[in-house]
Formats: C-alpha cells, structure tokens, sequence
C-alpha cells in the first residue's frame, strides 16, 4: 500500500509517520502532485496557521490537487479545517471541499485552545468501527468546525462541535489520531484498511 503525507507550510509529519510505522505502514512525505495522485491513501496532517498553510498549498498548485484526489484521504487538525470553506482565523478562505465553517472558540471562562484529552460521540465514520462512544482522543485547538450534515463524530467543548468529517472519500478529523493511544492507533488502521 502506498500511503502519501501532503507536504506543505503546515503539518505534524513527524508523529504521523512515527505512528504509521507502528502499525507496519512505511509512508511518503511529498508535495508532488503525480505522487498523490497515485497514492492508495493520502494523509493531510496540520498544525500552524491556516492563511499561511493556504498560502503555501495554493503556491504550490496542491489546492487543486487535493481536490482531484479520489482516494481514501484522511485530515488532520489543521489538514480537516482546511477541508472546509471558510476559517475565522484571519478570514481564509479554505479548500472548499466540505461546504462547513471554521469558527474560533468564544473565550467566556474556558481555556482557549483546547489541549488535551476530550471524548467524541455519535460516531458515523467508517474509521470508527470497533471505536466505543466516549472514547478519549487528544485535542489541541483555538478553532472548531461547526456541525453539519457532513458531521461524523462531535465533541463539546464549550459548544457542540464537530471532531469528526466525512465527505464522500475525504475523512478528517480534529484531533491527533497520532497521538491518540490505542484509539487513535485504531482509527488510523481503520482508515487505512478503507
């Protein structure tokens, strides 16, 4: 299987790849636009800042590319908000792909950005078979995807959000798989085995 991580001005490749290889999958880093197209399945992680990693994706053509893609492709944090229209954060424009919005965390009383350990719920994901409901998952963000019928699993945090996206072959999700334990181990080898 020939997994291919998207290279650009945003991303965590590091323990994606650490956490790949874990569970026996040896992937690419890459920005080439032949290299994704080909690749079974894509992974599109992100941490950093979203007009910036717009910037660096449309510099590069790979907004396009991205779009294009057919495969089983999974985003990460970052790499799922970019999947949607439109972020509050210095109002980007994103991929498009998941007609959502971005929204930034109003700030009454809570700790803004979410760090650590949160629960998702109401599951409809193939990459949460065998995930129980209430599963803890390792968030860290200032901004959150609203709900919508795109929604494939939700959290709260101050609000109802969505942690989970699918979209025809586009999954993304806004915690850290990778940094998840077992959970997150096995909703990598969920997606992967799509």
């Amino acid at each position: 299987m020939k997994v291919a991580i998207v290279k650009y001005n945003a991303g965590n490749t590091a323990s994606v790849i650490n956490a790949l290889g874990r569970i026996g999958v040896d992937a690419s880093v890459t920005d080439d636009p032949n290299e994704l197209r080909s690749a079974d399945k894509v992974i599109f992680p992100g941490v950093g800042e979203a007009s910036s990693a717009m910037h660096s994706l449309r510099s590069a053509g790979l907004d396009t590319v991205i779009r294009s893609l057919t495969q089983p492709f999974l985003g990460i944090c970052l790499g799922m908000q970019l999947l949607c229209e439109f972020t509050e954060e210095n109002g980007t424009e994103c991929l498009g792909i998941v007609p959502l919005k971005v929204r930034k965390f109003a700030a009454d009383g809570m700790k803004v950005p979410q760090i650590g350990w949160n629960t998702i719920n109401e599951l409809r994901s193939p990459i949460f078979g065998d995930v129980p409901a209430d599963s803890y998952v390792y968030f860290v963000h200032g901004y959150f995807v609203e709900t919508g019928t795109e929604t494939a699993s939700t959290t709260e945090y101050g609000c109802k959000f969505s942690s989970a996206l699918v979209h025809e072959n586009f999954h993304a999700v806004q915690f850290h798989p990778e940094k998840s334990g077992q959970i997150g181990r096995r909703i990598l080898e969920n997606f992967l085995s799509l």
